[in-house]
């Protein structure tokens, strides 16, 4: 008789074993692990691939404006190296302390190029640069020539009006690895939306 109540009791399944799970909290399940794998790959792409940059300040008028943001592609830069007239994202060499500031400005200089500010006028390598992006001549002094070493970038902004752009006219050559990417698109506002 034992033995027979014991099986009965063995045989009684709980309701808390078979009740299914109910559907929201399936479809809660499913949603967490879409945004959570969702999340990764935004940061994998922001992390190696590109992010968005907002423009402050006027030193790149007319080519950009504040508040402008950009598309900034960051693999560009491990497949191939910056080149003249590429509008770069880099690291302040100004900047002090953890505080890491990032400036936008125009490659106009390669590794080998030699640069000059004579009257007004960007020269490279002896030959007079037509800058079709500039809306003045430049109006700071006369640079007097440099010969850019191995892996350094001479950089400007697209302001030339007297003090508007701080860039290697003040800070020297860059390196490449202070460089984070390149500007591709304004992606904000909608109505400015292009290509650079």
């Amino acid at each position: 008789m034992k033995a027979k109540a014991r099986d009965k009791q063995m045989n009684v399944s709980s309701p808390e074993n078979t009740a299914p799970k109910p559907a929201w909290l399936k479809e809660l399940w499913d949603w967490t692990k879409t945004i959570v794998v969702s999340f990764a790959i935004v940061m994998v792409l922001h992390l190696f691939v590109f992010n968005l940059s907002t423009v402050q300040g006027h030193s790149m008028e007319p080519t950009l404006h504040e508040r402008e943001w950009l598309f900034v592609n960051k693999l560009v830069y491990t497949l191939g190296k910056p080149k003249v007239g590429d509008i770069v994202i880099l690291e302040d060499p100004m900047s002090y302390g953890d505080k890491e500031e990032l400036l936008v400005k125009r490659v106009v200089g390669v590794p080998g190029d030699r640069l000059e500010i004579f009257n007004k006028e960007l020269y490279r390598n002896g030959q007079l640069v037509e800058e079709t992006y500039i809306d003045s001549a430049i109006e700071d002094l006369d640079f007097m020539p440099i010969q850019l070493a191995k892996d350094s970038y001479f950089v400007m902004g697209d302001n030339r009006h007297a003090r508007a752009s701080k860039d290697s006219r003040i800070f020297g050559t860059v390196k490449e690895s202070t460089i984070r990417g390149r500007a591709d698109f304004i992606v904000w506002p909608l109505g400015k939306f292009k290509a650079l």
